[in-house]
């Protein structure tokens, strides 16, 4: 038997739409990190970059569970002595709702050149609209565990 490995030339990547409406930002994040990573395909190669695109539409909708809304606070450094910032994730769904989609997702994926990469084909907006009807996404009803 042969073990197989993706090559650039095998992959097909696709446009998918997914509707952020009501679901939770956790479950949500993991399912579209899959995606992103192209751990859906038969075809997946860890050291390939042979995930798809995903569009995320709603993001402003987006559930939180249990007490996160009050106490869940996003962190950045300067680098400076009393340089830490904290920003209340209420302030941040208010101010740039697909930072909270972004951010999710950012740290599931690999921290290395090839998560970068794949971060690249995510694109979060807030409400319905999206600057990528040439694309034709299709809309997908993502497995949410």
């Amino acid at each position: 038997m042969k073990t197989f490995v993706a090559k650039e030339s095998d992959i097909d990547r696709k446009w998918i739409l997914v509707d952020a409406d009501g679901k939770v930002l956790g479950r949500l994040a993991v399912a579209i990190a899959r995606v992103l990573m192209g751990k859906h395909k038969p075809i997946y190669t860890p050291h390939i970059d042979c995930g798809d695109f995903v569009v995320v539409v709603n993001a402003e909708k987006v559930r939180l569970t249990g007490k996160k809304m009050e106490t869940k606070e996003y962190q950045r450094y300067s680098g400076y002595p009393g340089g830490l910032h904290r920003t209340p994730i209420a302030k941040v769904l208010e101010k740039h709702p697909e930072r909270i989609i972004r951010e999710a997702v950012r740290r599931m994926l690999p921290k290395n050149k090839i998560g970068r990469q794949m971060f690249t084909k995510l694109k979060a907006y807030a409400g319905e609209e999206h600057p990528h009807e040439a694309q034709n996404p299709e809309p997908v009803e993502l497995e949410l565990k």
